[in-house]
């Protein structure tokens, strides 16, 4: 019989979780819950989607259930996401952007997802030996939801969980206890390397190369800017995310960004107000990057700024400025007013940041 180490073949940069998972199936030793613990983007939903194939299929696997699992159509899996509440319904965070919803607020796991996991969990399974439930981003969830969350754990039934967390920390002790961890690493800089070899090019990642008009070939190093590499931290979902954020944002507003940030720094900006500022620039970019971005975007933009501007200038009161300017975009404050106000104060206009 093949080891159950097989069905994680091909996956790169995290054999110690791996392992552990198929030593538990190779010796039909199956906690009640894990929790899968790393970065975003790291691998740990195609680790589970693996892990549970092994569940269903047994240690050799089956293409026709990798293939349902993968679609998210088999009958004895609930995948859960935070959502977003829009006109009475709950939106899965990764169809709100196709669906126009307003992602200023960040998604939450809802009292009432939290609600149907016990219910799942309580009926009979058709093909699996198991319910199976997955829930992404455990840690968005309210204290209602993680209470509920709680109870499920306490009494599971026969059924098997995995909670997907970038931020263990943020989860009650009590969840943390009753699951069995499984560590994700962020991959080294070859590894992420391997994996984005594998994936479908993305149009206007880098400038192409002579022969390859798409710019498919080029290497990591020369396709990214060096800010998205920072970003990603080790993360290559977190390149791909930051690769589309980049390519989606209209051109020259980045430069823009960048070219007031230039212009203060060469006026010495954090020092007090400079003569020769430009209010209309920074007023205008602030209403073009409410105009053109929505919120999640714009946290985004945010992110690049600050590596970059950290990588040319380590100046902790522009740091501090920025990380006023992030608090405000994620709370009820108008983001075009923030916007104009952190501009202007960082451009040398309206004093120290």
């Amino acid at each position: 019989m093949a080891e159950a180490s097989d069905l994680f073949a091909g996956l790169v940069g995290q054999a110690p979780a791996t392992a552990l998972l198929a030593a538990a199936l190779d010796q039909q030793r199956l906690a009640p819950a894990y929790l899968f613990c790393g970065a975003d983007g790291v691998g740990r939903s195609l680790v589970a989607r693996r892990f549970l194939e092994g569940v269903i299929a047994g240690p050799k696997g089956a293409p026709s259930v990798r293939r349902r699992l993968q679609e998210g159509n088999h009958p004895d899996l609930l995948w859960l996401e935070p959502t977003y509440q829009h006109q009475g319904q709950l939106i899965p965070a990764s169809e709100a952007v196709a669906a126009g919803i307003s992602r200023k607020a960040p998604p939450q796991l809802r009292l009432e997802q939290v609600r149907s996991v016990s219910q799942f969990l309580g009926r009979r399974p058709l093909e699996s030996p198991r319910c199976l439930v997955v829930i992404e981003r455990v840690e968005a969830m309210a204290e209602g939801a993680a209470n509920a969350l709680l109870k499920t754990l306490e009494e599971p039934g026969g059924g098997l969980l995995i909670l997907l967390t970038a931020a263990p920390e943020r989860l009650l002790s009590t969840i943390r206890s009753r699951c069995q961890q499984i560590p994700f690493r962020r991959l080294s800089p070859a590894e992420i390397a391997e994996v984005l070899q594998r994936q479908p090019p993305v149009p206007g990642s880098g400038p192409p190369a002579p022969g390859d008009p798409e710019g498919t070939s080029q290497p990591l190093a020369k396709a990214d800017p060096p800010e998205l590499l920072e970003l990603a931290a080790g993360s290559p979902g977190a390149l791909l995310q930051c690769r589309e954020q980049w390519a989606a944002l209209p051109e020259g507003l980045a430069d823009r960004l960048w070219s007031l940030a230039s212009a203060a720094d060469a006026q010495g900006a954090g020092s007090g107000p400079k003569a020769g500022g430009n209010p209309i620039e920074a007023l205008a970019l602030a209403r073009d990057l409410c105009e053109a971005l929505d919120g999640e975007q714009q946290l985004w933009l945010l992110n690049w700024w600050q590596w970059r501007l950290w990588r040319q200038r380590p100046d902790p009161g522009v740091q501090r400025r920025l990380e006023s300017l992030r608090s405000h975009l994620r709370s009820y404050v108008q983001p075009r007013l923030a916007w104009e106000v952190a501009l202007l104060e960082l451009s040398g206009l309206g004093g120290s940041p």
